[in-house]
């Protein structure tokens, strides 16, 4: 398959700004916001009022900044995502195949997730007196509205106005519209296919660069709130944030480990061998926490498991380019937890759409710098689930722990599924 099928235009997406900001910046802010907040609740609580009238604002202008940029970015990076994956489809029967086990494997992750981590919380909860602290001192959450009843869901499905449902936040009709829209697209003329491509890959790309403005003042934002949040909650604040990035590194593990069940299964590997070829791409991985960077490094490792050089030069950068395994698992289940975090109960509708949107999503979210596809791909499903989008301005400063496991167990899964795309071709085929 040629590179141009699988490129919407000449033209090379913009780099966001974000991409020259370390998340280890936000990360020091979160922890610098915290620590002053928690000195200022017990050394200085009379001047904590005044510190608070500052802070407060600041925090909630730049969450409303951020969640300004999440339905017309998804939109235009889903149209294009798909328009990029019928490309792929009409490549081959090879490209298809694996384009087959991509979709087994992301639809599996989503499910997986939406039955275990309810369970995992359900085990093992956050303390309630840490969720108490933790709503009251996350500003801007709203009381939602009634989650629909299943058949209510359905109807809300198929929008009426599909502005009107991007206008009050109705994100899964608004996703499926994209969806459907694009699939129509590829059915055009070249040209007029390629103009709408163009479009929205120029949406994006713009969109990008407003979001990476948005993200240079992550630190200060991040700062304010984690401020704001360790004065009203105290040490729960920290304890409560350890346990969420446990719970949702716990929905990575489990794609992590099921990448060797594809290897053995599937591919037919031997484990310990799928497993000593692995060490030196996942040691990359964790260095680099980039699928792309370490592609190289899969690649030798396709060659050291006997995977034919045309399926593993076609299949893995499809992956890279289409395909992040833990994503709708690691994304649906930091859904569920701010849920659990606000006492919603799931309900059916609510996790039928929060799958839905996980999936789809992840076509828009592969390759973005960390920080924009946490916001891109968990913003919408929140969103559709009926869940506040507010506490995803905190969890993004801490998400450079739990994207240590998306990115293992995201190049773990490439190379599964390429040697057993590899097998399950044959080779007279």
């Amino acid at each position: 398959m040629k590179q141009s099928e699988l490129a919407t235009s000449d033209q090379a997406p913009a780099a966001p700004p974000i991409s020259t900001i370390r998340a280890g910046w936000i990360f020091a802010a979160l922890v610098g916001g915290l620590a002053l907040g928690l000195g200022l609740a017990f050394a200085a609580p009379a001047a904590l009022e005044s510190v608070l009238l500052v802070v407060e604002p600041i925090g909630n202008l730049w969450l409303q900044a951020l969640r300004g940029t999440i339905v017309p970015l998804v939109v235009a990076l889903l149209f294009t995502g798909i328009v990029q994956t019928v490309a792929a489809a009409r490549a081959g029967a090879l490209a298809r195949r694996a384009l087959l086990f991509f979709a087994s494997v992301l639809a599996g992750g989503c499910a997986m997730a939406a039955v275990l981590v309810p369970a995992m919380l359900a085990a093992f909860p956050m303390p309630q007196a840490a969720a108490d602290a933790l709503r009251q001192g996350v500003a801007q959450i709203h009381d939602k509205a009634d989650v629909p009843g299943f058949a209510a869901f359905l109807q809300s499905i198929v929008p009426a106005n599909v502005l009107q449902s991007a206008a009050s936040d109705q994100i899964l009709p608004v996703i499926l519209f994209t969806s459907v829209f694009a699939l129509a697209a590829t059915r055009l003329t070249d040209v007029q296919r390629r103009t709408l491509a163009t479009f929205f890959e120029a949406t994006a790309n713009a969109m990008l660069v407003v979001i990476g403005w948005v993200l240079l003042a992550a630190p200060v934002g991040v700062f304010c709130l984690s401020l704001a949040v360790a004065a009203h909650s105290g040490t729960a604040a920290i304890g409560a944030l350890a346990h969420y990035v446990l719970v949702v590194t716990a929905a990575g593990v489990v794609v992590f480990l099921a990448a060797y069940a594809v290897a053995v299964v599937a591919a037919r590997q031997p484990f310990g061998r799928f497993a000593r070829a692995m060490l030196p791409a996942q040691a990359l991985a964790l260095s680099t926490q980039s699928s792309l960077a370490t592609l190289p490094a899969m690649l030798g490792v396709c060659r050291t498991l006997g995977v034919r050089a045309q399926t593993a030069d076609l299949v893995l950068p499809l992956a890279v380019a289409l395909f992040r395994a833990t994503g709708p698992a690691m994304n649906l289940a930091v859904a569920i937890y701010v849920a659990h975090w606000f006492g919603m109960e799931l309900t059916p509708s609510m996790l039928v759409a929060g799958f839905a949107v996980a999936t789809l999503t992840t076509l828009g979210a592969v390759s973005l710098p960390g920080a924009i596809s946490f916001v891109t791909s968990i913003g919408p499903i929140a969103i559709a689930m009926g869940v506040p989008v507010e506490p995803l301005a905190l969890l993004v400063a801490v998400e450079v722990l739990p994207d240590l496991m998306r990115t293992l167990g995201n190049v773990t899964m490439d190379v599964a599924v390429t040697a057993a795309v590899d097998r399950a071709h044959g080779p007279g085929e």
